[in-house]
């Protein structure tokens, strides 16, 4: 059925357009406005900062404050509040080429007007590879849950120490045996602002008392030249370390120290010894066994105690060998101490009991064996005793 009133239908769908249209655009305007002023609210400067100071000094944008690679460096910061605020944060960022390096600390609640000073210890990023010096950017942030505050970031000079060196490698194997002779391979890198002259390398392991020296020569600051004008800033050099034969089986740490007249660098690197070998002294009853494990001719001095004797007081034993010595402890016992030199590489009690009891199986071995010889002598008498003759009277009859 058709309408009888077709335009007014049209009329009245045009309003309604239009409507939904004025609606839709109050919506999407109501919902910019909240966005936009909940950013800004976010958004909104926190702080304004008086002042920064770096180990002190005042930090006013001519990039003439320097720092040195690798040092801890003290940022301290003035500022004033702009906005009452809770759990505000501060953080301080140095931002190097590879490395960022970045300190934080809790500040609390600021009231608007008032002035407040936080220091952060930041560490400064050691990545001057082919400088001597360079430049590095600190920036500072000041913000909480509803503000924050940027500062533009600051230029740096950050340069090298004086005098110093990396020890860059320290290899050698992660286990080896008692005796043997281990290399130690070590890499030394000049990363000081001045070249380094005369350099040393010790390598020891102090709990066995070993240790071998080497010298390692001159080292340039930054590296120059080709072939053989080249002047290096790394050097590589090998020694040599020899375990004692009577390292226990463990842990130890070796220590490797560069230095010069102007420096001194430490690195330490553990490693692992294991120890096959027999005991240098062994007790065997009443007797002292010497075992000499080495490729080398020992020789060993025996001090007993009071009332204790030795078959040798000096016992010399040759490569790979052993030796037996007597010990005779007497009946209240004691020890004997085993030297090799001036060091003391065993010393064995001995309780007298050992003695006493082989006393006592010699004295019973004694006896039995007299018995035995005087039954033996009886036995033979009786065998080889010839019979009595018999006499037979004479009979009559």
């Amino acid at each position: 059925m058709e309408t009888l009133f077709p335009n007014l239908n049209k009329m009245n769908k045009t309003k309604m357009n239009k409507k939904n249209f004025l609606v839709s655009f109050l919506t999407v305007l109501a919902v910019s406005l909240f966005v936009i002023t909940a950013v800004s609210a976010a958004t909104s400067e926190l702080v304004s900062v008086d002042s920064v100071k770096i180990n002190g000094v005042e930090e006013q944008g001519n990039e003439d404050v320097s720092i040195m690679a690798g040092e801890k460096i003290s940022v301290e910061v003035i500022f004033t509040a702009l906005e009452d605020a809770s759990d505000v944060r501060m953080k301080a960022t140095l931002e190097g080429t590879k490395l960022d390096s970045e300190s934080e600390v809790f500040v609390g609640d600021v009231e608007d007007g008032k002035r407040y000073i936080k220091t952060l210890t930041v560490k400064v990023p050691y990545e001057l590879q082919d400088e001597a010096s360079d430049n590095l950017a600190l920036g500072i942030k000041v913000w909480n849950g509803d503000f924050k505050t940027e500062l533009d970031e600051m230029t740096l000079r950050v340069q090298r120490t004086s005098y110093n060196v990396d020890v860059m490698d320290v290899s050698l194997p992660q286990s080896v045996s008692a005796g043997q002779t281990i290399p130690v391979d070590i890499v030394v890198k000049n990363t000081g602002y001045n070249d380094l002259q005369d350099l040393y390398v010790t390598a020891k392991i102090t709990a066995l008392n070993a240790e071998a020296k080497a010298y390692f020569g001159d080292l340039v600051a930054l590296e120059t030249g080709t072939g053989d004008e080249k002047e290096a800033d790394t050097v590589r050099g090998r020694l040599f370390l020899q375990v004692p034969y009577g390292a226990e089986r463990g842990v130890y740490s070796l220590e490797v120290e560069i230095s010069n007249n102007d420096m001194t660098a430490n690195k330490v690197k553990q490693f692992f010894i294991e120890n096959e070998l027999p005991g240098t002294v062994i007790k065997s009853g009443n007797s002292l066994i010497l075992v000499n494990p080495t490729n080398q001719l020992k020789v060993y001095s025996l001090i007993p105690d009071a009332g204790t004797s030795v078959s040798e007081s000096v016992v010399v034993v040759p490569a790979g060998t052993s030796k037996t010595v007597v010990v005779n402890p007497g009946l209240t016992g004691s020890a004997v101490s085993v030297f090799s030199g001036e060091n003391l590489v065993g010393k064995v009690e001995f309780t007298g009991s050992e003695s006493s009891a082989s006393s006592g199986v010699v004295v019973l071995t004694v006896i039995l064996a007299i018995v035995f010889v005087v039954l033996l002598v009886a036995l033979i008498v009786l065998v080889t005793k010839k019979p009595e003759k018999e006499e037979f009277g004479e009979s009559y009859y």
